[in-house]
C-alpha cells in the first residue's frame, strides 16, 4: 500500500517564481516518492503519481476510470457543466468511448487535418501582417496567440467568422478560473444552445466542415450520433482545440527566449521546427497543476516501484514530472530542441490520446516557422520577471506577452 506523509500536500500548488519554472513542490515530489497524497481545495484527498511509467499506466490502464470520475463530479451538481463533462469523450470509458471515438475519427481524419495546413499558413500570415502594423511593443497573446487557434478551430467546425470572438469568451470561461462556477455554467448553457442551433442548421444545409461531417457519419452508421453527442463533441473540440494551443504559442515562445542558445540553433535550422515543437511539448507543462484530468481507481493497482494504490481513490497523473523523468529522458531538465528520443505524454496516451494532436502540431509548427522567418530579432519588451501567468486557470498561459523586434 502507498504510504502517505503525515499530512497531504495542499493542491494545486502556488504559482512558481518565474513563468519558465515548474512549481518548486513539483520538483520536490519528482525527486522524492513515486506517489504522494495531495489535498484538493474541496477537502478531498487523492494520489499524485510522478514517474513516466506510472503516469502512462494511469492513462492507459482501464482500472483508472475517467467515467467514474466524471460521474462523481456531475453527481455533485445537476448543472449543464456537470452533465457536459459526463457526456464528453474525456468523461467516458470503453465501450462508450470506443463507439464515439470511432465515429469521430471517421470525420476527424488525418487527411482532413493535414489538408488544413495551407489554410493555417494563410491565417498565420494574415495575423502577422496585422501585427506588424501595430505600435510596439505588441502583446502576442492578444494579437496572435489567441486569434490563430480560434480562427482555425472555428473554420474546422464550421462556425461563422462573426461568432468567433464570442466563442473565445465562452471557451475561456469554461477553462478559466475554477472558482467562477456561475460564469462557467452560463458559458456552458450558451455553448449548448448555440451548437444545438448550429447542428440543426448544418443538418438542413450541410457544408464542408467537421460538424456537417459528424452529422453525415452519424446518419450513415448503425451507431447513430445523437444531437446531444454532436453538441458535446463540438464543445470539447472547440475548448480543447483552441485554448490549449493559444497558451502554448506564447509559453513556447517565452521558453525559447529564455533559452537563447537553443533559439539560435532553431533560427539557423528552421527545418528542425517539427522536432523542436515536440521538445517544447515535453518541456513546457500544459496545465498549472502539472497534471491532467484525474482518474478513479476501480481496483487495486501496483505501481512500478511495487507500491499499491487501493480501489476507490482519486489519482492525478503528473505529466509535467513524467515528461522530465531521468529514467526516460536524458538530461530531462534541459530544453534540447534536437532531442532524438522523445516519448513525451503531452497529448496523453491510450484511448484518451488527444484527438487534435496533429492539428496542434500543425498550428505550432507553422506559427514558429513564420515568426522566426519574419521576426528574427523578436525579443521581450519587458523583463521576464514582469510576466504573469493567468490566475486560477486550468491551462497554463500568460496574461500578456509584450514583444518587440
Amino acid at each position: 500500500m502507498a504510504e502517505a506523509p503525515s499530512e497531504p500536500i495542499p493542491f494545486p500548488f502556488p504559482e512558481p517564481p518565474s513563468v519558465c519554472d515548474l512549481p518548486p513542490e513539483l520538483a520536490e515530489i519528482r525527486d522524492g516518492e513515486s506517489v504522494v497524497e495531495v489535498k484538493f481545495p474541496d477537502g478531498i484527498t487523492g494520489w499524485m503519481v510522478t514517474r513516466h511509467a506510472d503516469v502512462r499506466k494511469v492513462l492507459v490502464d482501464s482500472r483508472f476510470s475517467s467515467k467514474v470520475m466524471a460521474a462523481a463530479a456531475s453527481a455533485m451538481s445537476e448543472t449543464e457543466t456537470g452533465k457536459l463533462m459526463n457526456e464528453s469523450l474525456v468523461g467516458m470509458d470503453a465501450p462508450e468511448h470506443t463507439r464515439l471515438r470511432k465515429l469521430v475519427s471517421k470525420a476527424f481524419t488525418a487527411r482532413r487535418v493535414e489538408a488544413l495546413r495551407p489554410r493555417v499558413v494563410e491565417l498565420v500570415g494574415e495575423l502577422l501582417d496585422e501585427l506588424e502594423t501595430l505600435p510596439r511593443p505588441v502583446d502576442l497573446v492578444k494579437s496572435f496567440s489567441v486569434p490563430l487557434p480560434v480562427r482555425v478551430i472555428c473554420e474546422l467546425l464550421g462556425v461563422p467568422a462573426g461568432d468567433q470572438d464570442t466563442f473565445h469568451a465562452w471557451s475561456n470561461a469554461l477553462l478559466g478560473d475554477w472558482q467562477q462556477v456561475v460564469e462557467k455554467e452560463a458559458a456552458t448553457v450558451a455553448l449548448v444552445k448555440y451548437f444545438g442551433d448550429l447542428v440543426a442548421a448544418k443538418r438542413e444545409n450541410p457544408a464542408d466542415d467537421l460538424i456537417s461531417e459528424l452529422i453525415r457519419v452519424g446518419d450513415e452508421d448503425d451507431s447513430t450520433l445523437t444531437e446531444r453527442e454532436i453538441i458535446a463533441l463540438s464543445i470539447g473540440i472547440l475548448s480543447a482545440g483552441h485554448e490549449t494551443t493559444a497558451n502554448q504559442i506564447s509559453m513556447f515562445l517565452v521558453t525559447l527566449l529564455h533559452n537563447p542558445e537553443e533559439l539560435d540553433k532553431l533560427r539557423a535550422n528552421p527545418e528542425a521546427i517539427p522536432k523542436a515543437v515536440d521538445e517544447l511539448l515535453r518541456f513546457v507543462p500544459l496545465t498549472t497543476t502539472g497534471g491532467i484530468i484525474p482518474r478513479l481507481t476501480t481496483a487495486e493497482v501496483e505501481l512500478s516501484d511495487g507500491k499499491v494504490l487501493p480501489a476507490g481513490v482519486v489519482v492525478l497523473p503528473a505529466v509535467a514530472t513524467a515528461n522530465r523523468d531521468p529514467e526516460v529522458f536524458e538530461d530531462g531538465e534541459r530544453l534540447d530542441l534536437g532531442r532524438e528520443q522523445n516519448p513525451h505524454l503531452a497529448f496523453g496516451a491510450g484511448i484518451h490520446y488527444c484527438l487534435g494532436a496533429q492539428l496542434a502540431r500543425i498550428e505550432l509548427q507553422e506559427a514558429f516557422r513564420a515568426i522566426l522567418e519574419r521576426m528574427p530579432e523578436i525579443r521581450l519588451a519587458v523583463p521576464e520577471s514582469e510576466l504573469r501567468l493567468k490566475p486560477a486557470s486550468i491551462i497554463r498561459g500568460l496574461e500578456s506577452l509584450p514583444l518587440t523586434w
